[in-house]
């Protein structure tokens, strides 16, 4: 399969149905978002990128264990039925059981925290489009992104969770901070998400 280049060097791009592109993600070796019959492919992430969610995954693991909170990494996508699009998150968290698309079991619907590592070439979309996307779903209510470059994290907090018009920006940009995730209820120290990070 052949994928044409879009204006990213690290992304390409082509067209199929939805349930061509579900075949392909089955046994395909690297993942793809799908955005309406346009399927993207994701580039690959760097050391730091993979250790900082790796730290978040293990860190937050370990805070919501015995919680209804359910955490999940980058294996599973989250489905936007709005926009028809199928996309992949960095770590996500579901408030209960995962609402699964249809008889999917690989497309979460209920995404409750959704987190993004920051990369070169997917910034602009993480921070744009794909926000506005996040926010289509009713269960969506918190939003980290992390910057792999440097300790700095801008969290989005939906204050009102009836109508998804209201966030609540906050950076952190200091290893002595600590992040309270409001929709989790607990504290996250920058010095953990960011451990053993070199910049």
């Amino acid at each position: 399969m052949v994928f044409a280049q879009t204006s990213s060097p690290d992304v390409g791009t082509t067209r199929l149905t939805l349930d061509e592109y579900r075949a392909m993600e089955e046994t395909h070796p690297e993942r793809h978002e799908y955005r309406n019959g346009e399927i993207i492919t994701m580039s690959g992430g760097s050391e730091a990128h993979s250790a900082i969610a790796s730290n978040l995954l293990i860190y937050l693991g370990f805070l919501l264990r015995d919680t209804d909170f359910r955490l999940y990494n980058s294996d599973l996508r989250v489905w936007i039925p709005e926009y028809q699009c199928g996309t992949y998150t960095d770590l996500m968290v579901v408030n209960g059981f995962p609402e699964f698309n249809g008889e999917r079991n690989d497309e979460i619907l209920n995404p409750f925290l959704i987190v993004e590592v920051l990369s070169p070439s997917t910034e602009a979309y993480d921070r744009g489009e794909k926000f506005r996307k996040y926010r289509s779903l009713a269960s969506f209510c918190e939003y980290l992104l992390v910057s792999q470059a440097e300790p700095y994290i801008e969290q989005y907090h939906n204050l009102e969770p009836s109508s998804n018009d209201r966030w609540l920006w906050q950076v952190y940009s200091n290893l002595e901070q600590v992040i309270v995730l409001h929709s989790l209820n607990i504290e996250v120290p920058l010095s953990e998400i960011y451990r053993r990070i070199n910049f």
